[in-house]
């Protein structure tokens, strides 16, 4: 676990409401929001169309939002640029490229070109995002695991919170993800990844749903939801991994009660937007995404574990405070 910071500090009260719970929206999609928009021929969706899209979401959900997370791309200048984020609400910005690299059996995760720890707090954002596909049983595991910790480390020297998506995947096509066999170790991966990943520097782990709920029950799920609050020492938020709405809601409720501090939620609430014509977005996103968000956030608001941490300040915390940029001394890092 990272050394609560004051940059760090200052960050993670801006990814919270007045309650000390995390209601964040997600709409960093690339590749996944093309395919969405045009299934048929993804490469053709013009630029302007994905920062449109996530301009207006962003201008008509961010109210309702404790924080948006944007890619640097399509939407996060934009939406600042275009004044669509108020400045009330956190910003977090993506690290990773869209997709991964190497076999769907063993997946590496690559940096957007360009982009970097540094840039992503010079524009001023609230916290570092990288999503990470893992399995601690498969070649790649270390390979990801020192990606994860490099980002730790840049952002313990630019004193940034550091919030990690890991996802679990299907090694053996005769268990795919969604089969009941995959949920049988879901549990495990779901933990596992947090034991392995968040030592590594992580301030915030959004996580999926350690369980699987078409083929366990509510209270299984709880208890897995439980020993996950129980192993970590950082908030941890749920994913919605593009579910349905009226299941998001469940597992909101099941993840907040069994500890987590909240969610971070994107096509759950406004997926069905990309089925739409770009007339009609305003109208949805306005009424329908909207009032999705507000009934998570009084889910959150009313289940959730608050997280409102407090950093000591040393008197001679003027003289002190920037040896965070300072690289750990090898001797110490091993």
């Amino acid at each position: 676990m990272t050394q609560l910071t004051i940059g760090k500090l200052r960050g993670l009260q801006q990814l919270v409401n007045s309650q000390g719970v995390f209601t964040m929206l997600a709409l960093d999609h690339r590749g996944s929001l093309r395919k969405a928009l045009n299934p048929a021929a993804p490469t053709d969706v013009p630029f302007q169309a994905l920062v449109d899209l996530k301009v207006l979401l962003t201008r008509a959900l961010s109210p309702y939002a404790s924080a948006v997370l944007l890619d640097p791309i399509y939407g996060a200048a934009q939406a600042i640029g275009q004044g669509a984020l108020p400045g009330s609400v956190g910003l977090i910005v993506s690290l990773e490229a869209s997709g991964y690299e190497g076999e769907p059996s063993a997946r590496r995760t690559a940096l957007i070109p360009h982009w970097d720890v540094a840039k992503i707090r010079r524009m001023g954002a609230s916290a570092v995002k990288l999503l990470l596909y893992y399995r601690p049983d498969v070649p790649t595991a270390r390979e990801q695991e020192a990606l994860v910790e490099s980002v730790g480390e840049s952002c313990r020297i630019h004193d940034i919170p550091f919030l990690l998506e890991p996802l679990s995947y299907a090694i053996d096509p005769a268990a795919p993800k969604g089969s009941e066999a995959f949920a049988r170790v879901r549990p495990l991966l779901v933990h596992d990844m947090a034991r392995h990943l968040v030592p590594l520097g992580v301030d915030v782990l959004k996580a999926e749903l350690p369980a699987d709920l078409q083929y366990e029950s509510a209270e299984a799920a709880l208890d897995h939801c439980r020993r996950l609050s129980d192993a970590i020492e950082v908030p941890w938020v749920l994913l919605s991994a593009a579910v349905d709405y009226e299941l998001f809601r469940r597992q909101v409720e099941i993840a907040c009660r069994g500890g987590a501090s909240g969610f971070l939620a994107g096509r759950a609430i406004w997926q069905e937007i990309t089925q739409l014509p770009p007339g009609e977005w305003e109208q949805f996103a306005s009424t329908v995404a909207a009032d999705r968000l507000r009934a998570l956030a009084e889910i959150a608001n009313a289940e959730a574990r608050p997280y409102r941490p407090v950093v000591r300040v040393p008197e001679d915390w003027l003289e002190t405070y920037g040896r965070e940029a300072e690289p750990i001394p090898a001797a110490l890092a091993d």
